[in-house]
């Protein structure tokens, strides 16, 4: 076996572009375009993959190091032997075979040569820009081949007139809805005009501005032609056929009919999952359509379709895996031909150049791919176009994206960060939109991430996450996926109606307080026959008074009575979640259900109140909160709720606590029941009672204490007065 160093292949013109992972490690056996390492500039992130199999010898770079194009990166032991073994071995191989391996080696030897005047080229392109002999010249500079994308919008212009700049400095930064993507300034010089601004939109071939550069020449266009010229004469045949090539594609493609869609180049990955079809037969699509939606462990991608028509077969699922040139169904095109067959080769660019340009674009495709499919699929449809998914609906990366509203679904889209960071956060469940970044033009790095887990870790150790972030806690808790959106419409006739600003806001408090506080509910029966025959008794006198005696000013003054022989229920969690707040007066809530929504209105010093004051206080409170007319401080500082729906029925149900209270008390329609006495069954009116409470703050064998101490005192009302 022979042994020979792996070296960074070409990566776009880059230098000094720091490695970020390292994928293998010594006596690992690996395969062809198996990862080595994963690069990540202030462009994009790429993986680079190895270009043969053997076994890993050494790694000859660390995590974090810089490399640029030609730096060594690990000594591979490469399968099937070296110069010497083949040396040893043609003498037992046929004529025919050892022709064969001539005529490969002399291949080799011309690829070399070809390449190391390719080389020399480019140091003579780059010995005459430097030299220059003073003279300066001044060229235009426009926009290079952007993967046949139109009016792509500006979102950031990186210089400003009188700049000096280096060749590859980013000059404009663009944004289309399939990635984010810097274009590099082909020269070193000084930038004389500027012609776009932030938000425009540019194609292919439009002017960015004018640069002073050194050299002789009067623009760039000669030294272009001279260096194609001083290209071979096979070069010049080879661009001929391919261009000869094309021109055969235009007018097949031009012809229309059935055409087929199939898997294009997806960077060498194979087996990739389908994790959507965003087509189904029978669907007018147009060119540029996503047709599916791809995710390997690298990113994720939409396939667009290069016709437009009608597709009239689809012969992929969601869940199956595909390799470049794999068949995705075919399409009846109506005479048009796709954009990528419209133009070929032009040769204004060296080789040497073109290859640069396609890598930038591959690893800036890479940079914004994980986000394109969201991206996608949160673009509503167009007016009486077929709806050809949910909106809203996911592309394979779990709802930890999960934690916004369905009006913020394309938050995560514009977070800057690498594959590796976006696998990474996948696996633990974090929300890239909520991770502070740190990295250059506010790129996400692993570090940011780890920072992120270690803080919700700790807040949650710390139980104070919930004051904290209040928002971010109604929307979900970590983890949680998302409710997928529905397109209703599809099963009949349907109506939106807006929600009120009080349901909306009792929504959300329901929403973080279900998730925010550990519930746990005791449920218990009240013997209130004798009460209930008292409040008969006691009806007519309380009218006079100016008050309707109901059950609910006796269950008021029950609960102030056990809240002050179970002060544990009498207070609120600190923040720090290292302390609790006890609270010294008895404040009670009591859930009105209004027209507008829930409300609960808030008795102050219950205790210090008779049953008749009670029972003034809570129809003045009820009224006015069906008016909408209360006041917000009437609606603050309880110390516990009551929701009861004894006047409407149900025999028992588990209320939500209203945070920051730890408990709340339910009560159900009371109902006659045969109870033992001992000795006979007696008929007794029984009231259920339905106890939540927090169980950070409780402990359920008081919460049975307090559900039987309140039941005691509503059996026998005579201990109000003890």
């Amino acid at each position: 076996m022979s042994s020979e160093i792996i070296k960074v292949p070409d990566i776009g013109g880059s230098e000094g572009v720091e490695i970020i992972e390292i994928s293998v490690q010594a006596g690992d056996t690996i395969e062809a375009e198996d990862t080595m390492i994963v690069l990540e500039s202030d462009k994009a992130s790429m993986d680079i993959p190895a270009p043969k199999a053997g076994k890993v010898r050494k790694v000859l770079v660390s995590e974090g190091d810089k490399v640029s194009e030609g730096d060594d990166i690990l000594e591979l032991e490469a399968e099937g032997g070296g110069d010497a073994d083949e040396g040893d071995g043609e003498a037992d191989k046929s004529d025919d075979e050892q022709s064969s391996v001539k005529d490969s080696r002399e291949a080799e030897h011309l690829e070399e040569e070809a390449e190391a005047d390719e080389s020399d080229v480019e140091k003579d392109k780059t010995s005459k820009k430097s030299s220059g002999k003073g003279g300066k010249r001044t060229v235009e500079v426009r926009v290079p081949d952007i993967g046949g994308s139109e009016n792509v919008e500006i979102i950031e212009i990186a210089v400003s007139e009188g700049d000096d700049i280096s060749e590859e400095d980013a000059l404009i930064t663009l944004e289309s809805d399939k990635a984010s993507m810097d274009v590099p300034s082909p020269y070193s010089g000084k930038l004389v005009s500027l012609e776009l601004k932030e938000g425009d939109t540019v194609s292919e071939g439009d002017l960015i501005g004018t640069m002073e550069i050194a050299g002789d020449g009067d623009d760039d266009t000669d030294e272009d032609t001279s260096d194609d010229d001083g290209d071979d004469g096979a070069d010049h045949e080879e661009d001929a056929d391919v261009t000869e090539d094309s021109d055969d594609a235009e007018d097949d493609d031009s012809e229309g009919g059935r055409q087929e869609l199939r898997v294009p180049d997806i960077g060498g990955s194979d087996n990739v999952e389908i994790i959507e079809v965003s087509i189904s037969e029978g669907d007018e699509i147009g060119e540029e359509d996503a047709l599916i939606t791809l995710e390997s462990d690298k990113a994720s991608m939409d396939i667009p379709s290069p016709f437009k028509g009608k597709v009239v077969e689809v012969s992929v699922k969601e869940g199956d895996t595909v390799s470049e040139g794999d068949l995705i169904g075919y399409i009846e095109v109506a005479g048009s031909k796709p954009k990528s067959a419209s133009k070929t080769s032009s040769g204004d660019k060296s080789n040497s150049k073109k290859k640069s340009d396609d890598s930038a674009k591959k690893s800036s495709d890479s940079k914004g791919k994980s986000s394109s499919s969201k991206k996608e699929s949160g673009k509503q449809d167009e007016p009486g176009s077929k709806s050809k998914k949910d909106e809203g609906s996911y592309g394979g990366e779990p709802g930890p994206e999960a934690r916004r509203n369905q009006g913020e679904s394309t938050a995560g889209s514009s977070v800057h960060a690498g594959p590796a960071v976006r696998l990474m956060a996948r696996e633990l469940g974090v929300e890239l939109a909520e991770v502070k970044a740190s990295g250059p033009k506010g790129r996400v790095l692993k570090e940011d991430v780890d920072a992120f887990v270690k803080q919700v870790m700790s807040d949650r150790k710390k139980g104070g996450s919930a004051s904290a972030q209040p928002s971010a806690q109604a929307q979900g808790g970590a983890g949680i996926p998302p409710i997928p959106a529905v397109d209703f419409s599809q099963f009949g006739e349907i109506e939106e109606k807006p929600m009120g600003r009080l349901m909306k806001a009792g929504a959300t408090n329901l929403h973080r307080s279900w998730l925010n506080v550990p519930h746990v509910t005791q449920f218990d029966e009240a013997d209130i026959t004798e009460l209930e025959a008292f409040r008969k008794a006691m009806k007519d006198e309380a009218a006079q008074q100016g008050a309707k005696l109901t059950p609910l000013p006796f269950m008021i003054k029950a609960a102030a009575h056990a809240l002050a022989k179970y002060p544990q229920f009498n207070v609120s969690l600190h923040p720090d979640g290292d302390k609790l707040i006890q609270k010294k007066y008895f404040h009670i809530g009591v859930a009105v259900d209004t027209p507008n929504g829930l409300m609960v209105p808030v008795i102050r010093n219950v205790d210090q109140k008779g049953i008749v004051e009670l029972a003034k206080e809570v129809i003045d409170l009820a009224g006015r909160a069906q008016e909408g007319k209360l006041k917000r401080d009437e609606m603050q500082g309880g110390c516990f709720t009551i929701s009861s729906l004894g006047s409407i029925g149900g025999t028992a149900f588990t209320p939500i606590v209203n945070a920051p209270e730890v408990a709340i008390l339910g009560v159900s329609k009371s109902q006659m029941k045969p109870v033992w006495n001992g000795s006979e069954f007696k008929p007794r009116l029984m009231c259920p009672l339905s106890l939540s409470y927090d169980h950070r703050a409780v402990n359920g064998a008081d919460a049975a204490r307090f559900t039987a101490y309140l039941a005691s005192i509503l059996t026998d009302i005579r201990r109000l007065t003890m």
